[in-house]
């Protein structure tokens, strides 16, 4: 396995909305974030990926785009960017943007300019076909609910292909020129010295041609767009010609958001000439999702959890790393999403911290995540923001299930729980802003805040910057970042144990539960490297795990 700059890294995503506000008027900046990056410094953050900031008309919260070559002026200038690039760098930092190619907004010239000429050479640009009525090219479903195809404006005989909100045609890349002009874009910022790019929604740019239908799986007589996925072959060409036309001449960072790969293109998306640096592991997040809709999501248990980590660290075993996360964006709060209800403490934030980042690859933290930000608490429909979770409430009532039950079930899966302005200090808004944050603040924000974790020792925010030097800390780094992945004590109910094997020994041991459980050790243990418990009990040759507790012992 090839060494890599960004391999013994730390990531961390800010969502740009709600990080930060510099001028107060309740959304997040770009000078924002330069405030914070000193914290993010202290913190041991190395490469920052900031969600879109382009130009948009927020259909999608900025992953709908107008301008690529651009900043949204609520966001700040071009010149702003320039100013974080040049901080960053001077602190040894790493900036990279979110590459939203799959689609661009309805508002971009691109698509104006197919609105005015369908048959021309923009035309060719997007899926767009004739239209008859009571007839679609295709029955796939977009991803926030409704058919795929829309009427043109301007043109009711034409009809044009969305698979995610109508305002985000799908960019044809079919067409050259369309690549073209997604690569001359991508080496603008490269070479603009940002150090690069999470690549959004990346596996729909492959359509399966010619359109067709696949089976039904609701009552609206549409089909799950992941049939058509499954089907599609040939992404690989248009992913490989990226790498080698952009990506692999910068040296660049990629970390691609990938789904349904199968195991033997592994090496093709992240091997040491893979398409990507890195791929996310989603396998902990899809768990248990129905094509149904969330109602029918079923639960994830903590053995769940271990058995996705540890099936994920299999299948990329000598393969490439792996992008690990407990949370972002598109996700409810990692720590109300895995830790059991009722369970929630400072321990068992810190055990699944521990578990969770000393996995093989590269950890990213969400912002707010090293605090331990909860979820909200949604009173009413009316408070969400995010078009899949509006989507996906209609769906839960169409199902039969009462507003109140719609609205519980959303409120656990809505991407709007991550969403919510960082929480800063116990002031006004959290600190965010002095103005009326865009979206409601958790009113949590009194008792789980930065300024009240900062200088306290043992607060989850001070665990997170422990963890962080322990996987700097040059005894330990080459164990920790090259080191082995092999599960102990696999099968044992709600226990998360796991070795890391270089030119170290590293147990990591976490207790799932609130129970406490004894764990015969392998070996003896030279060192506690790192415990959430003052103290570890230790009988014999077992220790004994407290509520939650977790440990990293050098063996």
């Amino acid at each position: 396995m090839n060494r890599k700059w960004w391999r013994d890294k730390v990531a961390y995503q800010i969502y740009p909305k709600s990080f930060n506000d510099s001028n107060n008027d309740g959304i997040g900046d770009i000078p924002g974030i330069i405030e914070k990056l000193d914290y993010l410094k202290d913190l041991g953050i190395d490469i920052v990926w900031i969600s879109p900031c382009y130009p948009s008309p927020f259909a999608d919260q900025g992953y709908d785009i107008s301008d690529y070559y651009n900043i949204h002026p609520v966001f700040g200038t071009l010149e702003d960017m320039d100013r974080l690039l040049s901080e960053a760098k001077k602190r040894n930092m790493y900036i990279i943007l979110d590459l939203v190619v799959n689609h661009c907004s309805d508002e971009h010239e691109w698509f104006k300019k197919a609105c005015q000429d369908p048959d021309g050479k923009y035309g060719n640009f997007f899926y767009i076909e004739d239209r008859k009525e009571g007839e679609l090219p295709c029955n796939w479903r977009s991803y926030f609910g409704g058919s795929v195809w829309e009427p043109l404006p301007g043109h009711p005989d034409k009809q044009y292909l969305h698979v995610f909100h109508k305002k985000q045609p799908d960019l044809n890349w079919e067409n050259p020129e369309v690549r073209e002009e997604v690569y001359k874009n991508i080496n603008w910022w490269l070479d603009r010295g940002v150090s690069g790019f999470r690549i959004d929604a990346i596996i729909n740019i492959k359509k399966k041609l010619p359109f067709k239908d696949y089976p039904v799986d609701r009552s609206d007589g549409l089909s799950s767009i992941r049939y058509m996925l499954e089907d599609a072959e040939g992404v690989g060409d248009f992913l490989g010609e990226m790498r080698d036309r952009t990506f692999a001449p910068h040296n660049a960072f990629s970390v691609g958001e990938v789904f349904n790969e199968k195991d033997e293109e592994l090496p093709d998306f992240i091997g040491d000439n893979g398409y990507f640096s890195s791929m996310f592991d989603f396998s902990t997040e899809v768990f248990g999702g129905s094509d149904k809709g969330w109602y029918d999501h079923t639960p994830i248990t903590p053995d769940d959890y271990k058995k996705c980590c540890f099936n994920s660290q299999k299948r990329v075993s000598n393969v490439g790393f792996l992008s690990n996360i407990i949370e972002n964006h598109d996700e409810p709060r990692g720590v109300c999403h895995y830790i059991p209800d009722g369970e929630l403490s400072e321990h068992s934030k810190k055990m699944l911290a521990t578990v969770y980042f000393m996995l093989k690859g590269l950890p990213f933290i969400y912002q707010g995540q090293e605090i331990g930000m909860e979820n909200l608490s949604f009173q009413s429909i009316d408070q969400i923001d995010d078009v899949s979770t509006i989507d996906q409430y209609h769906v839960t009532l169409d199902a039969g299930l009462s507003e109140r039950e719609a609205l519980a079930c959303v409120s656990r899966y809505s991407r709007d729980n991550a969403r919510t302005p960082v929480q800063w200090d116990s002031s006004v808004n959290a600190g965010f802003s002095e103005g009326t944050p865009w979206l409601p603040v958790n009113p949590n924000y009194t008792e789980i805040n930065v300024a009240s974790q900062e200088n306290d020792p043992d607060s989850l925010l001070s665990y997170y910057k422990k963890l962080i030097a322990l996987r700097k800390d040059p005894v330990y780094k080459e164990t920790i970042v090259y080191g082995e992945l092999i599960p102990y004590l696999e099968d044992r109910h709600n226990l998360m144990a796991y070795y890391r094997k270089g030119d170290k020994m590293l147990l990591i041991l976490g207790n799932f539960q609130k129970e406490t459980q004894t764990v015969k050790l392998p070996a003896p243990y030279k060192k506690i490297l790192l415990n959430n418990y003052p103290e570890l009990k230790v009988i014999d040759d077992s220790v004994i795990l407290d509520d939650y507790q977790a440990v990293i012992l050098e063996l």
